[in-house]
């Protein structure tokens, strides 16, 4: 998507937020190159050199590569218990300790940044309680701040107890595609993702994970990841902020290039 048409279409959704569409939308766009040639083991663990995260994940099927550094869980079962950490809010890492402090403080009192990260909160709180005991959903951390290579991110932590009479099968349909990677309302938001979006998410904003003998698991959100067919040559990779009636469009802009930062330093290319 052209920087132009990722602006106007922030001021589009801004309009739609003001006409009571929805409450916030994340709009994400892809860059790509075409006829490309990458080793994409090598390149993971270059992405994964650059850019350490906790929930990062290297899948292939046929000549489909997806090569991921997610930094986000989107959902964990462990017994009965459920666990979903949203991430909204990012700022860059300081070049010294003292302006990293800073930057960080400026997170962390960013009201427009908590009420991004709030509604996401409330949107993955309703998902749960499609699937949980009643009264058991709970938020034992809001605004929470990890620090990544490259950025500093805000992240809630949101779990419940999962209903006996539910199955991992019910629980994904309760919740995916995870809050984080929409906007709320949830189905509203993905129609107009479909309307704004130059380009089909593919593996991009879903999610890619393990599940163990026992009926737990554990899965990501495909962030932060590239996209290759070694068949064609076509590399690509899909990086989005989250829009309210508050944002300003160059600082969204702005936001999509910090997310690609380590992605473009590891192929050496640069946004044209």
């Amino acid at each position: 998507m052209p920087k132009a048409a990722y602006l106007a279409a922030v001021e589009s959704i801004r309009e739609d937020i003001l006409n009571g569409e929805v409450y916030e939308l994340n709009l994400c766009q892809e860059f790509y190159a075409e006829h490309v040639t990458i080793e994409p083991v090598q390149t993971f663990l270059q992405l994964n050199s650059a850019s350490p995260t906790p929930f990062a994940g290297f899948y292939k099927w046929q000549d489909q590569y997806l090569l991921c550094a997610s930094p986000e869980r989107f959902l964990r079962q462990q017994h009965d218990v459920l666990i979903s950490q949203p991430i909204k809010g990012t700022i860059r890492r300081g070049l010294t300790p003292e302006q990293d402090e800073e930057l960080r403080h400026q997170l962390r009192h960013n009201e427009k940044e908590q009420a991004e990260n709030l509604m996401i909160v409330d949107l993955v709180r309703n998902d749960l309680a499609r699937v949980a005991v009643t009264g058991s959903v709970q938020v034992p951390e809001l605004f929470g701040l990890y620090s990544f290579r490259h950025v500093w991110q805000m992240v809630s932590t949101v779990q419940a107890q999962r209903r006996p009479d539910c199955d991992l099968v019910d629980t994904l349909r309760a919740t995916f595609p995870m809050g984080s990677m929409t906007g709320a309302p949830k189905i509203r938001a993905m129609q107009l993702i479909e309307q704004y979006e130059h380009s089909g998410r593919g593996l991009y904003s879903g999610s890619l994970g393990v599940i163990w003998p026992s009926g737990d698991f554990d899965f990501n959100v495909v962030i932060r990841s590239l996209q290759f067919n070694a068949a064609t040559g076509y590399l690509s990779f899909q990086v989005g902020s989250a829009i309210t009636y508050d944002s300003v469009p160059e600082q969204e802009y702005d936001e999509c290039l910090l997310k690609a930062k380590a992605m473009l330093e590891v192929l050496g290319a640069t946004v044209v």
